[in-house]
């Protein structure tokens, strides 16, 4: 994908107001948020072509978990006992 490059300080940025907003959008609405965003910064892009091949980009080699699973914390399996019962 040839673009111009953001320095790798904006990038920084960016990659943590994002992920900021996807956590107050909520596991509920991420999905659509990230949707919005996209036809968003496609509007600014203003090239379909472009477009298309940064969709295709970030697909490729798509790690797991996906950024939600990695976010979420699942509850313990058991609550260890309070300090009162204990004794």
């Amino acid at each position: 994908m040839t673009t111009d490059t953001l320095p790798a300080e904006a990038r920084d940025r960016l990659y943590a107001q994002c992920a900021r907003a996807i956590t107050e959008a909520g596991t509920a609405r991420e999905s659509l948020f990230l949707a919005r965003l996209a036809l968003l910064l496609f509007e600014q892009v203003g090239d379909e072509t472009r477009c298309n091949q940064a969709l295709a980009d970030a697909l490729h080699a798509l790690p797991t978990p996906s950024l939600s699973e990695s976010l979420s914390v699942s509850p313990p399996t058991s609550v260890p006992p309070s300090p009162e019962t204990t004794t």
